[in-house]
């Protein structure tokens, strides 16, 4: 992809439409949607700017509210450094919640990420068709806007349920405020903009790398009808998917995921956010969301190869719990490939050999800046969302070639299941190990009606042996751990003190 900035593009944040009649004075010395969108290379830029929040979320957020937020991951207590409240409430499901709101740091600035990329979508859906240039230029790029608002839709209408639907540039203070929309009008939107993107946007093997393609936009929409329980239609998507040879399992598991500097937007990535390692402020940091704490620079350098390792401080996050760890079937590669160990002199366990998230551990050049991408879908994800669309309409037989396609590569044996139910919890399995800390098993439990049976058993069993989860001995779980367990996010307070309507 060519490079994503901000450049020009901070109007976005308080843009004012002009009416162009004769009262109208047109500041010419500052950009404002009366001059800035009249060719070809403003919305090219302007798409480019779309694309930008996407970073700060998989790299702050998605990681705490999708994948922390659930029986895969929770944070490494560390009683000399105190507490990180705000990240330990997702992790324990304790987020404070009042009236439909919550005043969590995390899920106001979700919140606020996906409305940034929402209100960048309108701004060029709404202007683009006014300005002329050429047709398949103008498609491919309204085909990403599209894709990136029904994205950022979805994740919204999965965190929160009902939020405003915005569709058009908000122009004052009157308009910001919006009633909250049902869950069913929010899925036509997704499923309108996601239908819209397919058409206009190019396959993966002519766009620009980095960018999302048809088969993106395909995949998406795929998942939104999981979601829906639409399976039939899951299926055609995802047969689609399948039968454009535009991608394919990589032979070796670890391949799958980019190096700090290489193996970006490889055959089997449908979509990956692009990072860059360096000073040009593209660059990521997510390892260190996901290393035990106290860590010195000599245990820290073996996992991140950098040549300034500095000491890790405070609390980690994003611990693989024992239940994932337990969860991998005997023999499955992508055990190695996705949880190492490290041992930590200054923990106050007594078990100081942590595990920690290896499958984004890439080596890099510089402390805290690291440039691999992150996966939003993978080709592996969409061969288990067939597998279970099938199932889902009782095609078994039919189901198994493709989840077969998956366990292969792990190095297991073909699943010979016959039954519905054995089927389904394979392919629930096999989800698990697959994508594990891609932020996918907070929504697999939601959308299966599991979450609030599988959380209550696990957050028992951290009560009952915290030392099992990697609290210090002696150390106590806090007394309001798994008080919240619900399937949705209380809609953020600070955004509810400027609307009436939550």
């Amino acid at each position: 992809m060519k490079k994503i900035t901000t450049t020009a593009l901070f109007m976005f944040l308080g843009l004012m439409s002009c009416n162009k009649d004769f009262l109208t004075v047109v500041p010419e010395t500052n950009l404002s949607t009366a001059i800035f969108f009249t060719k070809e290379a403003d919305f090219q830029q302007a798409v480019n700017a779309n694309y930008v929040p996407l970073r700060a979320i998989v790299n702050d957020r998605a990681w705490l509210l999708g994948e922390m937020h659930s029986d895969n991951a929770y944070y490494y207590r560390n009683i000399l450094f105190g507490a990180t409240e705000q990240q330990e409430d997702i992790a324990d499901f304790a987020v404070p919640t009042a009236n439909g709101v919550t005043s969590n740091t995390h899920v106001l600035n979700q919140y606020r990420l996906d409305f940034q990329i929402i209100a960048r979508a309108n701004q060029i859906l709404t202007s683009i068709d006014a300005v002329d240039f050429a047709a398949a230029s103008k498609n491919n790029l309204k085909g990403q806007a599209q894709f990136l608002r029904a994205y950022a839709y979805f994740e919204l209408v999965q965190y929160f349920g009902k939020v405003p639907l915005h569709l058009t540039p908000v122009t004052n203070r009157q308009e910001a405020a919006l009633p909250l929309a049902s869950v069913d009008e929010i899925y036509a939107q997704i499923i309108k903009d996601a239908t819209a993107a397919i058409s206009g946007l190019l396959p993966k093997s002519t766009q620009e790398a980095g960018r999302v393609t048809s088969g993106t936009a395909r995949m998406l929409l795929a998942n939104v009808y999981m979601v829906r329980k639409n399976w039939a239609e899951a299926e055609k998507l995802l047969k689609e998917i399948v039968a454009s040879n535009e991608y394919k399992l990589m032979p070796d598991f670890n391949d799958a995921f980019s190096t700090n500097t290489g193996n970006k937007n490889n055959a089997e990535s449908i979509f990956e956010v692009q990072f860059q390692e360096g000073a040009s402020g593209y660059n990521g940091a997510i390892i260190y969301n996901y290393l035990p704490r106290p860590m010195s620079p000599d245990e820290l350098k073996p996992i991140t190869g950098t040549s300034n390792p500095q000491p890790l401080t405070g609390e980690g996050n994003g611990a693989p719990t024992p239940d994932l760890i337990a969860s991998y079937e005997k023999g499955d590669k992508r055990l190695d490939g996705t949880i190492g160990y490290v041992t930590i002199s200054g923990s106050l366990r007594a078990d100081k050999r942590f595990p920690y998230n290896k499958k984004f551990a890439k080596t890099h050049s510089l402390h805290g800046n690291t440039g691999n991408n992150f996966p939003i879908y993978r080709y592996s994800e969409a061969l288990l969302f067939l597998a279970e669309a099938l199932t889902e309409q009782g095609k078994m037989a039919e189901a198994l070639p493709f989840l077969n396609q998956v366990r292969s590569r792990a190095g297991l044996p073909a699943a010979t299941a016959t039954s519905q139910a054995a089927v389904r919890t394979q392919i629930y399995q096999d989800r698990r190990s697959e994508l594990a800390f891609e932020n996918k098993r907070w929504f697999d439990l939601v959308r299966t009606g599991t979450a609030v049976e599988v959380i209550t058993a696990y957050g028992n069993r951290v009560k009952a042996n915290p030392v099992a989860y990697y609290y210090p001995e002696g150390a106590a779980v806090r007394s309001n751990a798994f008080s919240n367990i619900s399937v949705l996010y209380g809609l953020p307070a600070d955004e509810a003190a400027l609307s009436p309507y939550f």
